[in-house]
């Protein structure tokens, strides 16, 4: 069964979607309302356990996500917006949603890696360098520029959770 605060969500997801494929950037205005939404949805519904709940969930999604943005995995609105979401869902489910986040981002991350092959080569010349080292030969190294391949992590974000609330409701 779903709750207000679970379509209020829904509809903040989507503006992120948007603003985030189109601007490259989510709001703090954004994030930080729906983060303050969620914590009064909850106050409001079940009190100080609400409170708690929503707090939790904070810190739990807010934490995790700050671990990837120190590795430069995610931006700093990614950071803010699965605190957002741990507002609004707690604990469990902002974890559930993260990790769903973090499996469609690698099959996206493949997929970038196979169809644009930009870090292929840099494989290749490791191997390449590798054998060098321990053959003692001169095999010729790969010459490509590096580029970094970038894609807004909404486009995980977003089917995550969908598959985590289908995964909620069913």
């Amino acid at each position: 069964m779903l709750y207000v605060y679970d379509y209020l969500l829904f509809i903040i997801i989507i503006v992120a979607f948007i603003w985030d494929i189109k601007q490259n950037k989510i709001p703090n205005w954004l994030t930080a309302g729906s983060t303050l939404l969620g914590v009064i949805c909850h106050l409001i519904g079940d009190g100080i356990n609400g409170l708690l709940f929503a707090f939790f969930g904070i810190i739990a999604g807010g934490g995790v996500c700050l671990l990837l943005y120190a590795f430069k995995a995610i931006g700093a609105g990614d950071v803010k917006l699965f605190a957002s979401i741990g507002a609004f869902t707690g604990v469990e489910n902002v974890l559930y949603i993260l990790m769903y986040s973090i499996v469609f981002g690698g099959i996206i991350g493949i997929f970038l890696l196979v169809s644009t092959r930009t870090n292929l080569h840099v494989l290749i010349n490791n191997l390449i360098a590798l054998i060098n080292k321990k053959a003692k030969r001169n095999i010729k190294m790969i010459n490509r520029e590096k580029k970094i391949v970038k894609f807004p992590f909404m486009y995980a974000i977003f089917p995550a959770v969908i598959v985590s609330y289908y995964y909620i409701l069913f």
